[in-house]
């Protein structure tokens, strides 16, 4: 097969619940939704999220023309990195670049699992299989956020996820008792701070939360994400598990800093695709760090399934509100489906969407 075209789409898609955190909110999710189509009449599907509004026209502009350049280039991930490699060695492939590739990266692999009918991860050599997956909720407010708790223990999430960052620690401890108390003591409990602090605060704040006894499976991002001589500091200090990667740019990043977190959670648009996810992957199995996914469910479905190592999915679905057939959780998991990623856009919904 061979790239016909680039398509880049910018859409705002709905969220059944705005993603918050202590310094923000999102209340719709911007999203480029990537189509390549081949020669052979096989289109790829994936989306990026650009976490602002701000990034979607550029993106779509970046991706409309860099579709020239690779017109006619085999529709294979591995020619078009190395293709890209070269076209962007002086720029580099971070930013925006790297984010618009990424998704290019995704699309790919979706057409090779369609032009062969098998879903992608059967390309990786594995069969999809029910994976545990964790309902990650925003900035948990007690006496407002209850109703969330409940409706992920309603749904059989076994593993939950909040976001804190309160001026006080005391109140951070406060929240997350609640919390604790409505999972109760079998249930996995974690933390994201979002980068909040630096390396002394983070580390009170940790220590805090340990002596309160509320038993967390990981504290995330709790200093910079490229703060690594944070991240090593923190992890001396504290007893708690820490979690990291989401801000990895490409397996670089993972090589330099997979020894100072103890869980990683590669983001494919910032890890480099399914293409980025595989390397980085086996660098953080060779240092016996294992690994969860960060949003992207529907291509991080497929990645888990062929990763040794692989731990937890994250369940955030950013991109279902403008698909036929989202994908669903099931007795607290969440299974790959084919052929491709299991992508497929709902043209109306895309239409209510879009961004001009």
């Amino acid at each position: 097969m061979r790239i016909e075209r680039i398509k880049a789409r910018a859409v705002m898609a709905p969220l059944a619940v705005p993603i918050t955190t202590a310094q923000a909110s999102i209340p719709a999710a911007p999203l480029v939704l990537v189509d390549v189509e081949t020669d052979e009449g096989v289109s790829g599907s994936a989306y990026i999220f650009g976490y602002t509004p701000l990034m979607l026209k550029p993106l779509v502009t970046f991706l409309t023309d860099l579709s020239e350049t690779l017109v006619g280039s085999p529709a294979h991930p591995a020619d078009v990195d190395r293709q890209t490699a070269s076209q962007f060695r002086l720029l580099g492939r971070q930013g925006m670049v790297g984010m618009a590739l990424a998704g290019l990266d995704l699309a790919l692999w979706d057409a090779q699992g369609k032009a062969v009918g098998q879903p992608v991860c059967a390309l990786f050599g594995t069969a999809p299989r029910p994976l545990p997956c964790y309902d990650s909720q925003g900035l948990f407010v007690p006496g407002r956020d209850e109703r969330l708790i409940e409706a992920s223990l309603a749904r059989g999430f076994k593993a939950i996820k909040v976001k804190l960052g309160f001026p006080t620690v005391a109140e951070d401890v406060a929240a997350l008792r609640v919390v604790r108390d409505m999972i109760g003591p079998e249930r996995l409990l974690m933390l994201d701070y979002n980068q909040a602090f630096a390396a002394p605060e983070a580390i009170a704040r940790i220590r805090a939360l340990e002596e309160a006894r509320l038993d967390l499976t990981w504290v995330e991002e709790p200093v910079p994400a490229e703060d690594l001589a944070g991240y090593r500091s923190v992890r001396a200090a504290v007893s708690t598990a820490i979690q990291s990667g989401e801000n990895w740019w490409h397996p670089a990043d993972a090589a330099r800093m997979v020894e100072a977190t103890d869980y990683a959670m590669p983001d494919m648009i910032k890890i480099g695709g399914l293409s980025g996810w595989f390397r980085a992957a086996a660098i953080a199995e060779a240092a016996g760090v294992p690994v969860s996914s960060h949003l992207f469910v529907e291509a991080s479905a497929h990645a888990l399934a062929a990763t040794p190592n692989a731990h937890l999915l994250e369940w955030l679905d950013v991109a279902g509100g403008v698909m036929t057939e989202p994908y669903s959780v099931e007795d607290g998991c969440v299974t790959a489906r084919g052929p491709g990623l299991g992508i497929t856009w709902d043209e109306d919904k895309i239409a209510r969407h879009l961004v001009h």
